[in-house]
């Protein structure tokens, strides 16, 4: 009975141990360096067995160049997963890959471990000569052509907004002439906008404030034409008073109670207009009863003697409308031409980026400031003599000034340009009352330190003794370091070099910072490099 029980449970044992089987295979043992190998993990599995594959960079000192994904075969209720593995080793040498873990269903199995023969590359010299490495060749950059297309996009900028001026010039002349034929006179063409207005409805619609707006803008074109008063540029008061003065003057026999009438009529559009009042569906149709019976009565009592006076003003009024019309064609197909050639502008910066519209359209750029005649100034106490494109700055901070230390006598500090500039210079000297001596490697310091405090990151340093063709002497940092553009929203690589230099009685020191891939910049800096010139403290 107990030799049936053992039977039983080595089959049982048997049939758990092939339900969750775990193969690993290599391609090769043997590989060149830096060539691609495979690791193949197969594990036989339940469909509801929760498979965990090792992840890792490296294998041993093998290097994970790619993990491929699981690929499954389905084999009635059983899975074959497959996991494959791109792997490598850039150096000589015999590896093993260990054996690696596989969780199934939180139990641990382990897969077989490999060595792996990494061979050189053999070159033979007797057949394969080898040279010595070939020095840089410059070649011309092609011809940029870019400047055609800006060209040929400003002359189609241009001719889109001449046809626009001419499209608007012929609106406005067929409009100019339908009104000429339409209206024989001011009343007509007044009572013939009325008429239009009421066919829009617009009151009805619920646009009061629009209804009354063109309601008083009719009414006041009628008494600009026929009674020459500037009712357009006036206010209702204004307009009411003036009115009543011209009636005045005029002899014009309009009653006092049709004025009052056209008054309350421009009080209730003011209300309307300004005050967001509602007037009632009554009070809307009395009040357009009021301007027809205004306009009407008004133009029965005009006198139609002064002729000629009326053709004068009619034609100051055509003048006026002529010139309003002028400046209109004229500022839409400008408006448009500014708005095209911005967005233009715009698309110019997207495409090629702001380092090349800095380049070659802003003109203040690293390449014209090579080329520009330079300023040779002498700076701080003691000097510092130098040549820049452009005259540095003095920073004047009276919070140092005003708390120096006891054995300083004055601190001087000029710059030009700032961290994320293509370049900029920072110069400063310091005074000492005595013969008291500094230790540069110090000051290095405290520079590299001021960068990191204006958003310098990243900062590599390299030290050495400087001595310059003149002999100047001196200590040198110079490296790299990264700092936020806060235009383009990325992180830049810049260039530094730091110049300190050390006399009894005082110190010099220059900082210069250039964008990293800006040869013209690089070739300011090293200009600037050479004109240094140091002026000893007991020199007048």
């Amino acid at each position: 009975m107990l030799k049936k029980i053992n039977i039983i449970f080595y089959l049982l044992i048997s049939s758990f141990a092939f339900s969750q089987s775990i193969q690993s295979t290599v391609d090769s043992t043997q590989i060149k360096i830096g060539s691609q190998f495979n690791l193949t993990i197969k594990a036989n599995v339940s469909k509801n067995d929760k498979v965990v594959f090792p992840e890792s960079p490296f294998f041993g000192q093998l290097e994970v160049l790619e993990s491929y994904p699981v690929d499954s075969i389905k084999n009635n209720d059983k899975l074959e997963l497959i996991k494959k593995y791109g792997l490598t080793q850039f150096d000589s040498g015999r590896y093993v890959i260990p054996p690696l873990q596989v969780i199934i269903n939180n139990k641990t199995t382990r897969t077989d471990s490999f060595a792996i023969v990494v061979n050189n590359v053999v070159v033979d010299t007797t057949k394969q000569q080898m040279y010595d490495i070939k020095s840089i060749i410059h070649v011309d950059k092609p011809t940029d052509y870019f400047w055609l297309y800006v060209i040929f996009g400003i002359i189609l900028i241009l001719a889109i907004g001449y046809i626009a001026y001419l499209l608007i010039k012929k609106k406005q002349v067929k409009k100019n002439e339908e009104e000429a034929i339409l209206y024989a006179s001011p009343i007509e063409k007044a009572l013939a906008q009325l008429q239009s207005l009421e066919g829009k409805e617009l009151w009805q619609k619920g646009e009061t404030k629009a209804y009354y707006s063109e309601l008083t803008d009719i009414t006041r074109y009628y008494l600009e034409e026929a009674v020459e008063i500037p009712a357009m540029e006036s206010t209702s008061n204004e307009l009411f008073e003036t009115l009543k003065n011209t009636v005045k003057r005029r002899k014009i026999k309009l009653s006092q109670d049709i004025l009052d009438k056209f008054k309350r009529v421009m009080s209730n559009a003011d209300l309307v207009k300004f005050a967001k009042s509602k007037p009632l569906d009554f009070e809307i149709e009395n009040d357009k009863k009021m301007v027809d019976a205004f306009l009407m009565s008004l133009d029965k009592a005009i006198p139609r003697t002064e002729e000629e006076t009326e053709n004068l003003f009619t034609e100051e009024l055509k003048r006026k409308k002529e010139h309003s019309q002028k400046l209109k064609r004229l500022f839409i197909p400008i408006s448009l031409v500014l708005f095209l050639l911005l967005l233009g502008a715009v698309f110019i910066g997207i495409t090629k980026g702001t380092d090349y519209v800095r380049e070659n359209w802003l003109g203040h750029n690293a390449k014209s400031l090579l080329n520009e005649e330079w300023v040779t100034s002498e700076y701080g106490d003691p000097a510092i003599i130098i040549s820049t494109p452009k005259v540095l700055n003095r920073i004047n901070d009276e919070r140092i000034q005003n708390n120096l230390p006891s054995h300083v006598k004055a601190i001087a500090n000029f710059t030009y340009g700032s961290l994320l500039d293509n370049f900029s210079i920072a110069l400063a000297t310091t005074a000492f009352k005595d013969t008291t001596s500094v230790d540069l490697d110090r000051i290095v310091e405290v520079k590299l330190k001021q960068m990191e405090l204006l958003g310098a990151k990243n900062i590599t340093v390299k030290n050495e003794d400087y001595e310059d063709a003149k002999g100047l002497t001196g200590k040198k940092a110079y490296g790299t370091f990264t700092a936020m553009n806060l235009i383009e929203k990325e992180d830049q690589q810049m260039n530094y070099e730091v110049l300190v230099f050390s006399q009894p009685g005082g110190a010099q020191e220059l900082l210069l910072i250039y964008k990293n891939d800006d040869e013209y910049a690089q070739q300011i800096m090293e200009r600037v490099i050479n004109s240094v010139e140091l002026r000893k403290t007991t020199e007048k």
